[in-house]
């Protein structure tokens, strides 16, 4: 099933990618370049072909002069690879990440925003998020809060939408833009539910042990929905926005899960019909 020489061999591309890509990385640092985002892009898309993935983007991103929230479902550690290989965007992450072996290092040199996610955190997370986006940085923001089995999503944190109501200097609220990523085929094949634990990382899960029998399978293809953006100032509050985020998304997923995905509502900016999810048998 997973071929651990493909595995190994996709390991030492990523990591002998990662020594070559980081002096140049850390040079833009240093200067205070702002084009350490695109190359930070291309990281991340060269990372995606070394292992073995086919990033499917539909619909388009917001561009826009000022800050945008991106918020995306969350399966997997891989969602950080793939929607970073599409924006110039830093992510939010829990601070636990922070001491991951050799991941955590590489989130903090990506300018990663950490933030606790316990209860009475919630003001403290707010400022954290605030302060990235009033220095001009597009955060990706994954408000279920941790990754799941891939096949649904689970409810958002509303809390953590409170920065939404941040306005620029010229007055205009802050553009959110729902993103539906989906791991739809391995192989060219529809992904069963039996191999969609291989890549949606959750539970009691090991890292490592994970990450080394991902590597080994096929070509998986991803594909990643843009839905139309936002601002707080449609909804009455930030649950409305949660609430919308949340529900645009979901559709997005199952629509995309179930081969049902109307691309001509996505190509026109508008938001997915909610569909219904298809029965899943039991195998074997």
């Amino acid at each position: 099933m997973t071929n651990p020489f493909v595995a190994s061999l996709r390991f030492f591309g990523f990591v002998t990618w990662t020594l070559a890509a980081l002096p140049a990385y850390l040079i833009l640092l240093a200067c205070g370049s702002a084009k350490y985002r695109p190359y930070m892009r291309v990281y991340f898309a060269v990372v995606a072909r070394i292992l073995g993935f086919h990033v499917v983007r539909k619909g388009v991103a917001t561009a826009a002069a000022k800050p945008v929230l991106f918020i995306a479902n969350h399966a997997s550690y891989l969602d950080i690879i793939v929607l970073g290989s599409l924006l110039e965007a830093n992510f939010v992450a829990k601070s636990e990440v922070a001491g991951w072996p050799g991941f955590g290092y590489l989130s903090r040199i990506a300018q990663t925003v950490f933030v606790d996610r316990k209860r009475n955190a919630s003001a403290k997370e707010r400022d954290a998020l605030g302060s990235r986006l009033a220095a001009g940085d597009s955060l990706i923001l994954f408000p279920e809060g941790t990754s799941n089995d891939g096949n649904r999503v689970l409810p958002f944190k509303s809390s953590l939408f409170a920065v939404a109501q941040m306005t620029g200097a010229d007055g205009a609220v802050m553009p959110v833009q729902p993103i539906s990523v989906a791991y739809t085929r391995l192989d060219g094949h529809p992904m069963c539910r039996a191999f969609r634990p291989f890549y949606a990382w959750y539970g009691d899960m090991t890292l490592a042990g994970h990450l080394f029998a991902l590597l080994g399978l096929g070509q998986l293809t991803v594909e990643v929905v843009f839905h139309p953006p936002v601002t707080i100032a449609d909804f009455r509050d930030r649950k409305g926005l949660a609430n919308h985020c949340h529900d645009v998304i979901s559709n997005g997923v199952v629509a995309t899960l179930s081969g049902r995905l109307d691309e001509a509502r996505v190509a026109a900016h508008l938001p997915p019909s909610k569909v219904e999810p298809v029965p899943v048998l039991a195998e074997g």
